[in-house]
């Protein structure tokens, strides 16, 4: 096992690490900020997000997108800083919006919670949703049980998400036209909710698990292979970056993911290092 460490708190609630020329962004989703942080958690930008933001990519022409987590949309921001709907997604999901992978053609793979879980509602199985890059949108995969953190292999031809609540993280081949087919376990993972995830140069995945203060590397079958522990924290989300793509950045919580944890700043960016790094960028 490996412990990690802090370099960066005083946050709410961080989801949605991405590693992006040379710096750490993440989404701070119940303060309702993007922050983006140096490679040793210095604060060198943040931008507000109405309704609370989350999944982040980029378009091949630099542009950002965002999901607006409550007002279930895709936010598109320019080179001004300029935030503009890129795609309304209400139809599609009936609570929260929430992950997202962006590949290099421009297409939002974007995820839902699929249930009021703070109201308590019982769970119910929801949809995957596909936004192409001129914010067009479809479903390209149902019946999931809260699908969350998602990436897509360098080649662009397998998707991988994770399903929380069903404790596994799920396969797709990707067509050309990013229609999802032959979906099947990558790996089931009993024990672990798996939230947000990262894939290395060794076809594993990195997932945290947020109620083991942990984040675990996942072969495909379901084995693991590492464990990298969370002092006094939750894990709900973790990066491959830094310089030589082995610094395993994790977004951290305690006491919990509530939303008075903005009153609590118990949010945090902890790293720890890995051997293998990063798997090539799937976008540009």
């Amino acid at each position: 096992m490996i412990a990690s460490r802090t370099i960066a708190s005083g946050f709410a609630y961080p989801e949605g690490p991405r590693w992006h020329e040379g710096k750490l962004w993440f989404a701070d989703q119940h303060d309702e900020t993007v922050h983006i942080l140096s490679p040793d958690g210095g604060r060198v930008g943040a931008f507000h997000v109405e309704g609370g933001p989350s999944g982040l990519g980029w378009l091949a022409g630099g542009d950002l997108l965002v999901v607006c987590m409550e007002g279930r949309k895709v936010l598109r921001r320019d080179a001004e800083g300029v935030l503009s709907v890129h795609a309304h997604l209400k139809r599609f999901h009936r609570y929260l919006t929430n992950e997202m992978v962006v590949d290099r053609q421009g297409r939002a793979y974007v995820g839902n919670i699929g249930f009021d879980f703070e109201a308590g509602e019982q769970v119910k199985p929801t949809v995957l949703v596909m936004v192409e890059a001129d914010g067009a949108a479809r479903v390209v995969a149902d019946d999931l049980l809260c699908p969350n953190g998602t990436v897509i292999t360098p080649d662009g031809r397998t998707l991988i998400i994770a399903e929380s609540l069903a404790n596994r993280l799920t396969a797709f081949t990707v067509a050309e036209d990013g229609s999802l087919s032959d979906r099947r376990v990558f790996a089931d993972i009993p024990g672990h909710v798996p939230d947000g995830i990262c894939l290395d140069a060794e076809s594993c995945v990195w997932a945290a698990s947020p109620f083991t203060n942990s984040c675990i590397r996942v072969g495909e079958g379901g084995r693991i292979i590492e464990t990298v522990t969370v002092d006094g924290a939750g894990a709900f989300a973790c990066m491959l970056g830094g310089e030589d793509g082995r610094t395993l950045y994790i977004c951290a919580a305690a006491p919990s993911m509530r939303p008075d944890t903005v009153k609590e700043r118990g949010g945090r960016i902890d790293v720890a290092r890995v051997a293998v790094p990063a798997a090539a960028m799937a976008r540009p």
